[in-house]
């Protein structure tokens, strides 16, 4: 769409969804309950302000829905892991770990969920379901979302730093539950279900995905998903790994627990904007589910930060381009009635490159200048 704006894209988005809208002076968040509670797109400036989240026009225009799965975009949208292996709800009992048998469960496609609350500035949803895994074992479950935009005051707090003056914002972050409402335990033999949060945004010529760190002897990154990625698109730093968000060549790369510091972000200098996300981790006892596309070894030994980089496919065709910024939470090892909570926040600054660089070292421990790839 052209002259993305926050304001035509909620005029785009009125036509096909119910929106919700958070706002608080210049900041505005909206949402829709029609796919999932998720988050379609914000602004730090009002209606004319710049549109942060990657929306796909074509597919929402054609009030049609896909087989296998429909990416509508969003900036926060609640999907389920583990995607891949034996106890993946994307693959029918005993199927093949092919696209031709891959499916994403209604659940967190194409269905609405039920808006529970909302004032100016926050709004609940919540859907129960029943899924069943590769091996057949079958998961009862509520899921339960909400989602409040913050004030500068707790945006601060979280920074551990001031917003630099003359810096647009726009800080929202999601509290996701998932409760197991069936009768038995959940744990490694019958499979365990993952929180799961993907932000989807505008791709730049000038835009790096940064992931800081910790170094680990037990653990790498994974980037084995599209096959290996260029060295000229994927860089590892002593304190970060930087990869480019441009949205012209397919690539994702992971991040396991043994390495996770629990932000990651993107820095997009031709729009002077810096992107943070933050969650909740605790390494502790925890496992992380594996969502590769194979019956596996090691089921339990996945990643907890993904970003994933849109491109063509061999046929030319697209579907963005966007990139994506994924966390995860634990495997969730949940007696019946227990409940896992994975939170999830996103940061927009808006500004001059001085200002997006103290926050960039404060928060991220980079510096934006040794961000080129």
């Amino acid at each position: 769409m052209e002259n993305k704006t926050y304001g035509n894209d909620k005029k785009f988005l009125s036509n096909h969804f119910q929106l919700v809208e958070l706002r608080s002076d210049n900041k505005r968040l909206l949402l829709t309950p029609d796919l999932q509670g998720r988050v379609l797109t914000s602004s730090s400036d009002g209606e004319d302000g710049y549109s942060f989240g990657w929306i796909n026009y074509d597919l929402i225009s054609s009030e049609q829905c896909l087989p296998h799965c429909n990416n509508f975009g969003g900036e926060d949208r609640y999907w389920l892991g583990p995607e891949g292996g034996q106890y993946s709800i994307f693959f029918e009992e005993g199927s093949n770990f092919g696209f031709d048998d891959w499916q994403a469960p209604s659940l967190i496609d194409t269905d609405k969920w039920n808006l529970t609350y909302t004032d100016a500035k926050k709004a609940t949803f919540t859907k129960s379901a029943v899924l069943k895994n590769w091996t057949g074992k079958t998961l009862s479950c509520r899921l339960d979302r909400s989602v409040a935009l913050l004030d500068e005051a707790t945006v601060s707090n979280e920074l551990g730093m001031a917003i630099p003056v003359g810096v647009d914002s726009i800080v929202f972050t999601s509290q996701n539950q998932l409760t197991n409402t069936g009768e038995f335990e959940w744990s490694e033999s019958t499979g365990m279900l993952s929180i799961w949060i993907l932000g989807q945004f505008i791709p730049s010529e000038k835009n790096t995905v940064i992931i800081p760190y910790k170094k680990s002897d037990q653990a790498t990154i994974n980037d084995r998903y599209f096959g290996k990625i260029d060295a000229d698109r994927l860089k590892v730093t002593d304190h970060a790994i930087l990869f480019k968000g441009d949205g012209n060549k397919r690539g994702k790369i992971g991040i396991p627990p043994e390495m996770t510091i629990p932000y990651a972000g993107a820095y997009d200098a031709e729009n002077e904007t810096l992107t943070i996300v933050h969650f909740n981790f605790e390494k502790k006892d925890n496992v992380y589910v594996n969502s590769m596309w194979e019956h596996q070894d090691e089921p339990f030994k996945g990643d907890v930060i993904n970003s994933y980089n849109d491109g063509p496919l061999e046929d030319g065709s697209i579907m963005g381009p966007f990139y994506e910024i994924e966390t995860s939470s634990p495997a969730a090892r949940l007696k019946a009635g227990e409940t896992i909570v994975h939170n999830h926040t996103t940061m927009h600054f808006k500004g001059s490159f001085e200002s997006l660089n103290e926050i960039a070292i404060k928060v991220l421990g980079v510096n934006l200048n040794d961000t080129k790839i």
